[in-house]
């Protein structure tokens, strides 16, 4: 089928296009949008619902910028139609209106208008079909001005960053060590605990820095580190394949913004339950019934939970069994914790074990910044146990406890499954270790120091009551 005239036209003046595939369902100020909510540290979830995009959109333009902000600016030099601009072309053009009269509407010259009806008309008829979607496409497309990155266009600065990065460990003779295999890349972070292929893994800022020692004098063999980052993240930067990442340190499939970086992920720890905040009578040891606690994890996400009292060093364990389910059903967002350690779960086996002591002796809880006690103020109503928190990175602050999760290694190695013991093995390990002398404790049990405790409080009571 012959071309028309007017087509022939059409195709002299901006070439026969192939499709480069249906318009995208936002713009730009969609896209600038997403990425203000990223850099104010949301979800991916909440930016698209922010910029107006569904979900598999806003994860998709995450993970093809590598969590990268690309950077786009709000908007466009006035010098460019805008997308509402082009909507009112294509209003006014179904109309009937004129080029003349388009222009003078809009306050644009008419040439303007002329070739923006040319250019960013349809692309596969030539019959210039003009809608402001396909020619908002049209003009994103032709705007950008890609430069060629500097490690796909300099081969032998790929060479060497690639074999920093990714390259074979060797013996001291020089011989290849091939060490584990290591699992196939899918695109997610490193397996948890599972072997890693054993590489060069010099980080971006080492490759970057070491260039200047080996070539002082080649100006040509300088490259950023950031520059090196995105060439592994960012999709289209080319030179470095995508599943270079497993080379790096942290393993990570994709950058975390900064934002989401920054934030804390104990929020459920406010300023009066800090340690600082907890009463000064706990730090003596003077007082019986302040308590330390903490998780101890096994293989399989299994753990068991542990409690010790300061003054006397008397030790229970929490039974955190697993749940139906587990390792069958998946994983649903914001459900229970299959494994069996979640917020509920500990809650409700803190409650049933400590409330098993008389009153006097549930005065405070002292437990480090983990999730699993996200319901620490329902637990302070069901238990009247005051719940603190010890400061980031200080596990000193919890020596009884951290002292006797050591000893619990004994019986429960690091890397075996936890959750293979039931209720009476866990108490036959708290018994053991609580009818075991200690120095701290003038070589007296924690069993007899407690019963001393109890019988003193009976006492009390009795002396009271009279």
């Amino acid at each position: 089928m012959g071309l028309g005239p007017r087509q022939k036209q059409v195709r002299e003046y901006r070439g026969q296009m192939p499709s480069p595939g249906r318009p995208s369902v936002a713009w730009r100020e969609d896209r600038v949008t997403f990425w203000a909510a990223i850099g104010r540290g949301a979800v991916t979830e909440d930016a698209a619902a922010a910029a107006g995009v569904s979900s598999p959109v806003g994860f998709r333009w995450f993970r093809h910028a590598g969590g990268v902000n690309p950077g786009l600016p709000a908007t466009v030099s006035g010098r460019f139609l805008s997308f509402s601009e082009r909507e009112d072309i294509a209003l006014l053009r179904a109309q009937g209106k004129g080029v003349r009269e388009i222009a003078r509407r809009l306050g644009r010259d008419p040439s303007t208008i002329s070739r923006e009806l040319r250019r960013n008309a349809s692309t596969r008829t030539y019959n210039v079909e003009y809608k402001a979607s396909a020619a908002q496409w049209h003009a994103e497309r032709r705007a950008r001005r890609p430069k060629t990155a500097k490690l796909a266009g300099d081969e032998r600065l790929r060479e060497y960053v690639q074999q920093r990065l990714s390259g074979a460990v060797c013996a001291v003779d020089g011989r290849p060590v091939a060490g584990p295999q290591g699992a196939h890349w899918k695109g997610r972070n490193k397996p948890r605990r599972g072997d890693r292929r054993w590489v060069t893994g010099w980080s971006p800022e080492q490759i970057s820095n070491r260039l200047k020692v080996d070539f002082p004098d080649d100006e040509s063999m300088r490259i950023s580190h950031e520059a090196i980052y995105q060439a592994l993240f960012v999709q289209g930067r080319g030179a470095l394949k995508r599943e270079l990442v497993a080379c790096l340190r942290t393993g990570r499939a994709l950058r975390v913004p900064r934002a989401r970086a920054k934030q804390r992920r104990d929020g459920m720890v406010t300023p009066e339950v800090m340690i600082s905040e907890r009463p000064a009578e706990a730090a003596d040891r003077a007082v019986p019934g302040h308590w330390e606690g903490d998780l101890i994890i096994g293989l399989d996400r299994s753990a068991i939970g542990t409690l010790v009292e300061r003054t006397t060093r008397f030790t229970m364990l929490l039974h955190l069994p697993r749940m139906e389910g587990y390792g069958v059903e998946s994983r649903v967002k914001n459900g229970p914790a299959l494994a069996g350690h979640g917020a509920a779960a500990v809650r409700d086996a803190i409650a049933a074990t400590i409330t098993t002591l008389p009153e006097q002796l549930r005065r405070t809880l002292t437990w480090d910044r983990g999730k699993e006690l996200a319901q620490h103020a329902q637990l302070r109503i069901d238990t009247g146990v005051q719940v603190y928190f010890a400061d980031p990175h200080s596990p000193w602050q919890r020596g009884t406890n951290e002292n006797t999760n050591g000893l619990l290694r004994q019986y429960f190695p690091k890397g075996t499954d936890l959750a293979r013991w039931n209720r009476d093995d866990l108490d036959a390990v708290a018994a053991t270790l609580n009818n075991r002398p200690r120095k701290t404790l003038e070589w007296r049990t924690p069993t007899e120091v407690l019963n001393e405790l109890l019988m003193s409080i009976q006492d009390n009571g009795v002396a009271t009551t009279g």
